[in-house]
């Protein structure tokens, strides 16, 4: 039999993926293919990069969120390895999962993986080390991800971060950010900035209509520093599934970029806690290989 891995994280989201764990390897081993687990979290992920480089498998299968999938790809790229990607969201948001137009349903994306139509994918990689697959951002509101109450977050699903976000107006404060792509200089007093690989983000769709995550680009949106009322107004225009046309913020698509604050600023990587600024940050085009639909 050929054999295939599942990385699964049992903490994600509702917590319900360890209750289907027995049904997917029937499932699978039923089509020839023996499924070897892989718990991660709670301090068991040490040994999954010897895992992943030791065995020979036919493709990864990561059920998770967003820093599940990061997690897994960030080895699958470090290591070179050329197998497809399956995904079994089981996260809050699911970003990636979304962008792809991956279901929530489980025997859909197992049926997804068993059919084995893969697209390749754009990765971005910061600092030459660290890989992402859906965004990298800096600014207000973007340690709501990661500084949520996993309990609120269990029971209200994305809506959670936006409780969490409304919290968080009152402390706003900008700073003055520099942005250095291939091809311009921006500076600019700024609230917030997120790079993206799609057109999906923060449990949001449709941020930007003609972003494509396998066209080499990375798509950066810059929120500049304005009045709590302009602010919202974006977000409005976010939450009605809306792209973002405004006054207040600049996009752009570039290759590469470097970005600096005269601040501090922590990053969030895919959902998770990331480094700090400065940053330098490239897009490999079609990088990694993804089962779709």
């Amino acid at each position: 039999m050929e054999k295939a891995i599942l990385v699964y994280n049992p903490l994600s989201g509702d917590r319900s993926i360890a209750q289907k764990i027995d049904y997917i390897i029937t499932r699978f081993q039923k089509e020839g293919i023996l499924l070897q687990l892989f718990r991660i979290g709670g301090g068991l992920d040490n040994n999954l990069s010897d895992v992943l480089e030791n065995n020979s498998y036919k493709y990864v299968i990561a059920s998770g969120g967003d820093g599940t999938l990061n997690f897994v790809s960030n080895l699958i790229m470090k290591l070179g390895l050329s197998i497809p990607l399956g995904i079994i969201p089981s996260g809050t948001c699911n970003d990636f999962a979304a962008i792809l137009n991956i279901s929530s349903e489980l025997e859909e994306n197992i049926n997804t993986i068993l059919k084995g139509k893969t697209v390749e994918v754009d990765v971005g990689v910061i600092n030459n080390e660290n890989y992402f697959l859906s965004s990298c951002a800096g600014g207000v509101f973007v340690g709501v991800s990661f500084n949520t109450n996993n309990d609120l977050k269990r029971n209200f699903g994305p809506f959670a971060y936006y409780l969490k976000a409304l919290s968080e107006v009152a402390n706003m404060k900008s700073v003055m950010l520099s942005v250095k792509t291939e091809n311009t200089v921006i500076e600019e007093e700024s609230l917030m900035f997120i790079i993206i690989n799609g057109k999906h983000a923060g449990g949001f769709n449709n941020i930007l209509k003609d972003a494509d995550y396998s066209d080499g680009l990375m798509d950066l949106v810059i929120i500049k520093n304005c009045k709590h009322i302009d602010l919202a107004g974006i977000f409005f225009q976010v939450l009605s599934n809306d792209s973002i046309d405004n006054k207040n913020v600049i996009t752009l698509k570039a290759k590469s970029c470097e970005i600096k604050a005269d601040k501090g600023m922590t990053l969030s990587v895919d959902g998770e806690k990331g480094p700090d600024l400065p940053v330098n940050i490239q897009f490999i085009k079609k990088a990694l290989k993804v089962f779709v639909k």
